[in-house]
């Protein structure tokens, strides 16, 4: 048998998805680096979760300025953002345009999906299987799945039954929906619900919102992006990146102050009111340091927030039922909204609280609640996902020895960086569990996971090495760290999906860093300057040569 029987992959790299981690990594590894890369993308086309996620008031809460690739000059300067804060169309189209401009499409296999990612020990590479029945052999693996791309399956059952219209808004038709004079049902009251029930109830005669947990929903203060605005930003935009990389939450705030509870509360409603006013996560990031790590000043913002609910509710029931009681403002992602009270003032509009009497099944004819049954023609589920590790489970992945990843985190992800796994080599995780991911800028993060994922695959190259893989030791160091700054702050005393805590049966554990971004930054950059620390490194060529001889 020859080396190259032994050795030999079909491509270097095989990256999952087509948003802005796939295209970037596609870009990065064959136009910058030379080398083959082959991309498996379920969609038909570019944008990840901007091309799946189209319904009705799909919005980035990132502003469009800072919610966009850095990597390229011209591109910053070329693209207009027409909004404040950027619609799934605007932002689709964003993608598609950078899928044009680097000439993007022809590396990557549409319409395809992951079934397997399988560790060959002996070879040291990955074998990837589709769902058509392919296979590819490859150095590395990338996965730019996402972290909100697997729904939850619904806690109830009978959705087969009912003889309407069933959406997910994880997945909304292309063509959209007409609501026009029909009863709609809305499952679920997070985020995605936030944005679309304000514009479903202008349309459907009749709107049923079917609630768990009130949400702390701000609002969004969005409108049409002001070109003096954008003209500065341009002009700026380096220092601009910068500061951003250099945020917490991976946009340039700065007038954050250090304790709600240092101050008096005139001006404490001075700082609220005018964040408020601000829009966007200038409340959550921007007012005080100590919400998320103090109780009572926690306490100090949660009731302003349900006061500002209260004023634009018209109606007392309805207020109480959407004003957020028993969990800390913050712990869960703050939703941003534009005009999500106001739709409850229609009085085709309505709320069922469904915590304490959870939903039974949809019926035939509309949705089960306890003794009650409400008729309706559409079922809207906005019921959430199995964020962070459910993605990459939902690949079938097996490092060495078969060990499935499903195996390894029976008890909750364990990851170094949050970018890669013990006994999964050469498996790279794009803002995966554990790293800052969902609470810093997106495209930044991913720009930086790339970057950090390229220059170990480069290393590799330059050291004539062939496998990079985490110790166990530092996996173990890492997931410590996690845990105790998670431990300072007030996230894990509440169920949200940060804590895994809205699947039923996945180990509660806190899925994000919570040191911020410039502090794992500056870990990573120390991390790679010691010569991947905490990191094996290895050739695969001597177990080649040992095979062959």
């Amino acid at each position: 048998m020859t080396e190259t029987d032994f050795s030999a992959p079909d491509v270097d790299v095989v990256v999952v998805g087509a948003g802005f981690a796939g295209l970037y990594a596609l870009h990065k590894l064959r136009d910058t680096m030379n080398l083959s890369v082959r991309v498996f993308e379920a969609g038909t086309d570019v944008g990840g979760t901007w091309y799946w996620n189209r319904y009705p008031g799909a919005r980035c809460d990132i502003e469009s300025i800072h919610y966009s690739y850095s990597f390229d000059e011209e591109l910053q300067q070329e693209w207009r953002w027409s909004e404040k804060f950027a619609g799934q169309p605007e932002i689709l189209r964003y993608l598609e345009h950078v899928a044009d401009r680097f000439d993007l499409r022809r590396g990557i296999t549409f319409d395809t999906r992951v079934i397997g990612v399988h560790w060959d020990d002996e070879n040291s590479m990955w074998t990837v299987h589709t769902d058509d029945g392919r296979s590819v052999r490859s150095r590395y693996f990338i996965s730019g799945a996402g972290n909100l791309s697997v729904p939850k399956t619904p806690e109830f059952g009978g959705i087969e039954n009912f003889r309407g219209e069933v959406l997910l808004t994880g997945n909304w038709p292309h063509e959209g929906v007409d609501f026009a004079g029909k009863r709609v049902a809305v499952i679920g009251a997070g985020a995605s619900g936030i944005q679309a029930i304000p514009l479903i109830a202008e349309e459907a005669a009749e709107l049923i919102v079917f609630q768990r947990t009130p949400n702390f929903a701000t609002p969004l203060g969005n409108g049409p992006l002001d070109p003096e605005v954008e003209t500065e930003a341009k002009q700026n935009y380096r220092s601009l990146r910068d500061a951003a990389r250099n945020h917490f939450l991976g946009v340039p705030f700065d007038q954050v102050q250090p304790s709600a509870l240092a101050v008096d509360a005139q001006e404490r409603r001075r700082v609220f009111d005018e964040r408020w006013n601000a829009g966007g996560f200038r409340l959550f990031i921007d007012s005080f340091q100590d919400i998320l790590f103090d109780k009572k000043a926690n306490d100090t913002i949660a009731e302003y927030i349900r006061e500002r609910i209260r004023e634009r509710v018209q109606d007392p029931a309805k207020a109480d039922k959407l004003a957020p009681e028993g969990y800390a403002y913050g712990t869960k992602r703050p939703p941003l909204e534009t005009n999500y009270y106001e739709a409850y003032n229609r009085e085709s509009v309505h709320i069922v609280d469904v915590k304490d009497t959870p939903i039974d099944e949809i019926t035939a004819t509309g949705v089960r609640v306890g003794e009650r049954t409400y008729e309706v023609d559409t079922v809207v589920l906005a019921t959430g996902f199995d964020a962070m590790t459910g993605p990459l489970l939902a690949m079938d992945i097996r490092g060495r020895g078969g060990q499935t990843l499903a195996e390894k985190w029976a008890h909750g992800p364990r990851t170094y960086l949050g970018i890669m796994i013990h006994g999964f080599p050469n498996l790279f995780t794009i803002t995966g569990p554990q790293s800052p991911s969902v609470l810093y800028n997106m495209p930044l993060a991913i720009e930086d996971h790339v970057d950090f994922a390229t220059d170990a695959i480069d290393y590799l190259r330059a050291h004539d090495l062939d496998v990079i893989e985490p110790t166990a030791q530092a996996e173990t160091d890492w997931l410590h760290l996690t845990n105790e700054i998670a431990g300072q702050t007030l996230l894990p005393q509440t169920n949200s999906w940060y804590m895994g805590a809205n699947i039923p049966g996945k180990p509660r554990a806190c899925m994000v860093y919570l040191g911020g971004a410039p502090t794992y930054r500056q870990t990573c950059a120390e991390v790679v300057a010691g010569g991947y620390t905490g990191f094996d490194t290895t050739s695969s060529r001597a177990v080649v040569a040992t095979a062959v001889s």
